[in-house]
């Protein structure tokens, strides 16, 4: 696990050795153990190194035999030592254990194909000196990040965005077209960034930059893509698809064991990491060592149930506590290593649980990808029963479903929790997809707020790069549609948090459940399997069984849950609401300052729960403070006064 950085120019470009020294150092602790670099006249390779395979050996960037083709490489391909034989047997000689030289050799071998052969997470970039050509890739799933900045004479890329802003040819800015995404979601899904001509390489995608005299052309392929259920057949019963998951679960486990330093495990106490857990201390003779994050205030803490998986599974347990003042006062220095706006409050008590496990180990296993593969979120079966019990509603003329919705809306004689309830279901929501899934489940900001809130601004649609997966294709089942749009949107969201947060602290994490295999399997399975009486992740639960005790197995999903909407009433959080109103960030240029004024004084004083927007729209103001304005060292544990809570053990 390392970080890349690099450039091509179509033309000779004084002091690039000093700029990729510069992108290089923005990275740095992607890869403490060492660094490199390589260049010609139009490529400018460099490297950051996290050692976890051959030790001695895998020094990047490298070249093949002949020095013809140059390779820097962040990832690991776990089926890396069962490809070497037919490479070596084709004539390619090897210097190294490491899986970056068979990246490059089966890329000489089979050319862009190479990609498909490979199990594992990779962000690469290939170098051909002879043909004038780089070649980059990333995984399947989109594990590890790759971005990149091409304005039709410099190409560059790099693990994070901030090596890019280390060009002198890149500049920041705030691309204000994907606010209204912004604002729903909290992420942006497509290729584009919040940055102005930086973009992803999305997941399963390649690239070809070709030089010519005349300048350069840039290709960008698909190469893998989630595979459409197909018909099974009827006579396969529930314990074989059981039995199978089980198998497939263990294979997975056993490869992401591949390592020459110490592994450990994010440990919540649910199912999908204490199976995990599990299956490592039925794989390993060395001690499994645990991780887990909590909170002072108790009812929003996990620690107690994952206290109970290591105790009964036999792991060696270890525990990090956070508070208000730790969490509001790392939100500058997380912002600046994750890029874009924090997405989820979770983002912090991971990096915390990060640092901790830093010090023990340089890899970690994590339960990620188990809910977007198997249905574990409960929305999914809440909008099945939506548009079950909508097909017979709809028989109803549209004036008396509109009517029934305003009454929900503004009775007096329904209970305000009632009407909350009420307002969840079909009863009280508009009956597309847009009201009674995305705003009912993901949006923050309702397009009428936006409006309120944002009135100068004007964007593209908040929902249009989600429904673009849901849409396409059609023939998907419902449950299918919901969960290869999450796959394309959400889970790539979420792993970027996961690879920022733990590289941010110089530790590797690992995602049995996105091993690409696994999740073609996991997209055959019936629906019946995934989503049974209610319960999500059927299958799964069922496949582990006898490794867990039924109270773990079937406690209820907490998700990682935050006191964020307890700490924004607390009197201590006045800093944070005096940032929101500055005159001079970045808020100050969009808002409508009453508007705002309205929605923070509703919050505070009771009137309504705004939390996630306040969330949102603090995250914005910080990055805009930290890139925008380059204030990121005058935020450092400036956001709240007062000392830290924050306990180890």
């Amino acid at each position: 696990m390392c970080g890349i950085a690099g450039f091509v120019n179509t033309s000779p470009y004084a002091g690039s050795e000093r700029v990729l020294e510069a992108m290089n150092g923005e990275i740095r602790h992607r890869g403490p153990d060492g660094s490199g670099s390589f260049h010609d006249d139009y490529a400018f390779l460099g490297h950051r190194r996290l050692s976890i395979i051959d030790l001695a050996g895998g020094k990047q960037p490298m070249s093949n035999e002949d020095q013809r083709l140059w390779i820097t490489y962040n990832g690991e391909i776990f089926n890396h030592a069962q490809l070497r034989p037919a490479l070596e047997q084709a004539g390619h000689v090897y210097q190294s254990k490491c899986d970056t030289e068979t990246i490059l050799h089966a890329f000489e071998q089979y050319g862009p194909e190479c990609v498909t052969r490979f199990r594992g997470m990779f962000a690469f970039a290939i170098w051909n000196q002879d043909r004038r050509e780089l070649f980059c890739a990333r995984d399947r799933l989109g594990i590890k990040p790759f971005y990149y900045f091409w304005n039709g004479s410099i190409f560059a890329f790099a693990s994070e965005i901030k090596a890019l802003l280390a060009h002198p040819a890149i500049s920041s800015g705030f691309n204000q077209d994907l606010l209204a995404e912004y604002l729903a979601f909290g992420y942006v899904s497509g290729e584009r960034t919040l940055f102005p001509g930086i973009k992803k390489l999305m997941p399963g995608h390649h690239l070809r930059l070709k030089l010519t005299d005349g300048g350069a052309t840039l290709d960008i392929a698909r190469y893998w893509d989630v595979p459409e259920p197909q018909q099974q057949s009827p006579d396969r019963s529930d314990s074989e698809w059981i039995r199978e998951c089980r198998e497939r679960l263990e294979e997975t486990v056993r490869m992401r064991l591949m390592s020459d330093v110490p592994l450990g495990m994010f440990l919540s106490g649910g199912v999908d990491s204490s199976a995990i857990a599990a299956l490592m201390k039925r794989m390993v003779s060395t001690p499994v060592k645990t991780f887990a994050v909590g909170y002072t205030e108790a009812p929003y803490s996990e620690l107690e149930f994952a206290r109970q998986v290591a105790g009964r599974i036999g792991t060696e347990h270890h525990e990090v506590t956070l508070g208000m003042n730790d969490f509001f006062n790392a939100l500058p220095e997380l912002i600046w290593h994750e890029d874009e706006p924090i997405t989820w409050p979770s983002s912090v008590s991971l990096n915390f649980v990060s640092r901790l496990a830093a010090s023990e180990v340089k890899v970690v296993l994590t339960g990620e990808g188990s809910d977007e593969l198997f249905a574990g979120y409960s929305r999914y079966h809440f909008y099945q029963l939506n548009q079950r019990w909508l097909g017979a509603y709809g028989l109803l003329p549209g004036a008396a479903r509109r009517s029934i919705r305003e009454h929900i809306r503004t009775s007096r004689l329904l209970s305000a929790p009632l009407r909350r309830q009420l307002g969840h279901t079909f009863l009280g929501r508009g009956e597309n997809i847009e009201s009674l899934y995305l705003d009912n489940f993901y949006s923050a900001f309702s397009v009428a707020e936006q409006r309120d809130l944002f009135p100068a601004v004007a964007g593209e649609s908040a929902y249009a790069s989600f429904l673009s997966y849901y849409d396409t294709p059609s023939a998907r089942p419902l449950l299918s549609k919901l969960l290869y749009a999450d796959q394309k949107t959400y889970l790539v969201e979420l792993l970027m948090k996961q690879d920022q947060m733990s590289m941010a602290c110089s530790i590797e994490s690992r995602v049995p459940f996105l091993d690409h295999p696994f999740v073609e399997f996991a997209s055959q399975i019936p629906d019946s399997l995934k989503i049974r009486g209610g319960v999500g992740k059927y299958i799964l639960k069922k496949a582990v069984e006898d490794l867990l005790p039924s109270d773990i197995i079937y406690r209820k999903k907490m998700g990682f849950p935050t006191p964020l909407s307890q700490w924004l009433l607390d009197p201590r959080a006045q800093p944070l609401y005096s940032l929101l109103g500055s005159r001079d960030g970045l808020l100050a240029s969009l808002v409508d300052s009453k508007a705002l004024a309205n929605l923070l004084e509703g919050h505070r004083s009771g009137v309504h729960d705004a939390t996630d927007r306040i969330w949102r729209l603090l995250n914005l103001q910080l990055w805009g403070e930290v890139f925008l304005r380059g204030r990121r060292e005058e935020w450092r544990e400036e956001l709240l006064p007062g000392p830290a809570a924050n306990q180890t053990r």
